[in-house]
């Protein structure tokens, strides 16, 4: 796939990929990276649910043009198995890694506390308790044939953590990071939206459902330097990243 935009933050839009299913496509590509290079255009996606997909559809088939061949879904089992999981897993190298192990019902959470500062400790959950499921998505996504995607139900926190743990590894700013993750709040109105069609009987209670706001990841990287002296040192010391996937992810995935 050869598209070539500007800077990121001023083609935000354009790194969006359009699904009628999914709402948080998006192509890491473009983002300035290790030694002066650039992440390739086409070779590295994040994504919502890609069980969404049903074959026989105009979006299952403007996703097989993109020619992925290396999937990771990042929801529970029981996620899989109660909304499905890419249509034909066999076409590609596909993996379930669950980051996550402490479940929790974002929609239930209490609209008093501090929403940010309780993402960001789910987050911190996630990045402890995860560590080897995180270490087995990097390398697969380092070692894996190419193209790859990387995605959890909406595409936002699971899916946002990996992502900037990626760009991390490929030399990327974190203000660049920040910014991508940012972009999902492009995507909150659908996310809410469908929520809402699939929860019919039920009340929202947390007014930031599907908010993803620079501020949480900012906290997040934060906490990671002040435990392990920095996001680097966290995906060394504990995830137990090595140069050598480090160098692998550079290789592959810079120009």
């Amino acid at each position: 796939m050869t598209r070539q935009p500007p800077h990121p933050t001023a083609a935000a839009h354009s790194r969006h990929i359009t699904f009628d299913r999914l709402h948080n496509f998006r192509d890491l590509g473009g983002y300035r990276g290790a030694d002066g290079r650039t992440v390739a255009w086409g070779t590295l996606y994040r994504a919502d649910s890609l069980g969404k997909f049903q074959t026989g559809e105009a979006d299952w088939d403007r996703f097989l043009a993109l020619g992925i061949r290396t999937v990771i879904d990042l929801r529970y089992p029981w996620e899989i198995e109660a909304k499905g999981r890419i249509p034909e897993p066999g076409r590609f190298t596909y993996a379930n890694l669950s980051i996550e192990h402490r479940p929790y019902d974002q929609a239930a959470i209490d609209p008093d506390i501090d929403p940010w500062r309780y993402l960001a400790d789910r987050f911190a959950e996630v990045a402890e308790d995860g560590a080897d499921e995180i270490r087995q998505a990097i390398e697969l996504i380092a070692t894996g044939p190419g193209p790859a995607v990387f995605h959890c139900a909406s595409g936002k926190d699971r899916t946002g953590l990996i992502a900037a743990l990626l760009l991390t590894l490929l030399g990327v700013s974190e203000e660049d990071i920040l910014a991508d993750f940012a972009l999902t709040e492009l995507a909150t109105e659908r996310l809410l939206a469908d929520w809402h069609a699939a929860n019919p009987d039920r009340t929202m209670r947390w007014p930031s459902y599907g908010r993803a706001p620079a501020i949480v990841l900012s906290l997040v990287l934060a906490d990671l330097s002040a435990r392990y002296g920095s996001p680097t040192g966290y995906l060394t010391d504990r995830v137990g990243i090595t140069h050598a996937t480090q160098n692998r992810l550079r290789s592959r995935f810079l120009t």
